[in-house]
């Protein structure tokens, strides 16, 4: 959603023969969806244009999926996400970060997010996640191959 300091993008891009607020501008409209999570962005530099295009994390999307009111992160801080989600939810963003886990299965995948799950401090489907990580560990809960 916002800029961080344009100093820090000019020692990288510098050197290309870009100007650091023309791509903090193009950063900031790709990551408008994003407002108040800090997001990784990937630039692709081709021909002195460069491309956004935002890489989210686990956590970015477990948060973007309890659909918290955007923040401003400069002002609030150590922030509680104690909200709750559902299962499909998680197989949603499994699906999402299925590319780079290093589950084989979707399963897998879905325990992993989980376990971020965990971390962040929300609840699926009114449990811990930890319990269900158990009962998929158990065979109770179903995840479907792909």
């Amino acid at each position: 959603g916002e800029v961080g300091a344009t100093s820090t993008l000019a020692h990288k891009i510098g050197p290309l023969g870009l100007y650091p607020k023309k791509v903090g501008v193009d950063i900031a409209k790709a990551t408008g969806a994003w407002k108040g999570l800090r997001i990784t962005v990937e630039l692709k530099i081709q021909n002195r244009q460069a491309t956004v295009s935002v890489v989210p994390s686990a956590g970015s999307l477990i948060i973007k999926a309890l659909k918290e009111p955007p923040r401003d992160r400069k002002k609030v801080k150590n922030i509680s996400h104690n909200g709750n989600i559902t299962m499909d939810d998680i197989i949603e963003i499994a699906r999402t970060m299925r590319s780079r886990s290093g589950a084989r299965y979707l399963s897998g995948t879905c325990k992993e997010i989980l376990g971020t799950a965990q971390s962040v401090g929300c609840t699926v489907d009114g449990q811990p996640p930890h319990d269900i990580i158990d009962s998929i560990n158990s065979g109770d809960v179903e995840i479907p191959e792909e």
